[in-house]
């Protein structure tokens, strides 16, 4: 059985705080996400968005995107049960189901940055991004937030992760694709010329595989 993770005060907790690493290795890890203030369910990040952590013996910070997300009981012995309440009565009636209850989700690793390093050897400017799998994973219990916009926009300005997102395994990894590119799409306000950039890159690794490319492309402006 597992037992739910320690909750600490969270008024310090920066809202991107979502999770934390419970599970890692070399290609992906599971993050359990952090109950919330108020009488809720944790907040389950979308599939396809992008998360980051670290490796602090490195100090890289890692880059995954979400490729599943579950709600289920802390015990896992004993499935929920349907109580035919509305989520208002469920607080009012039922409040212990929330702690009952644990969210977790799985984020693929597509690449990493390095520690910003100034041109005097000391701390400043930024790291090196880099897309491909960072030479160790996170550790475990290492905190897991949300990518801002300006992280994602730098990141994808290279479009070799999308090789390492068609290889993750056990996922509909074409409706995967889709989902990052789309979210992608709309944080960079639409920009036609990257867009026709990325479907350039897909083309090119799906080359042999028309049914596949034209279903990711006909996703994106969804």
């Amino acid at each position: 059985m597992r037992v739910p993770l320690p909750q600490f005060a969270t008024d310090d907790r920066p809202p991107e705080h979502i999770a934390e690493v419970i599970e890692t290795t070399t290609t992906e890890f599971l993050a359990q996400c952090l109950d919330p203030e108020e009488l809720n369910f944790p907040l389950m990040p979308p599939f396809g968005s992008w998360v980051k952590t670290w490796d602090e013996e490195s100090g890289n910070k890692i880059f995954g995107i979400v490729t599943y997300a579950t709600t289920s009981p802390i015990d896992s012995v004993h499935r929920a049960r349907a109580l035919g309440l509305s989520l208002e009565e469920l607080r009012s009636e039922q409040p212990q189901i929330f702690a009952m209850l644990k969210t977790e989700f799985r984020a693929a690793l597509v690449g990493f940055e390095t520690p910003p390093r100034g041109n005097n050897g000391l701390s400043g400017g930024l790291g090196m991004m880099f897309q491909y799998l960072p030479p160790r994973p996170p550790q475990i219990h290492q905190g897991v937030y949300q990518c801002d916009r300006h992280e994602i926009i730098a990141f994808t300005e290279n479009l070799d992760f999308l090789r390492t997102l068609l290889q993750v395994n056990n996922v509909p990894v074409e409706a995967l694709v889709a989902a990052c590119l789309r979210q992608i799409y709309q944080l960079r306000q639409c920009d036609r010329p990257w867009l026709v950039k990325a479907g350039r890159a897909l083309s090119q690794l799906l080359k042999d595989d028309y049914d596949n490319l034209r279903y990711i492309i006909s996703q994106i402006h969804a």
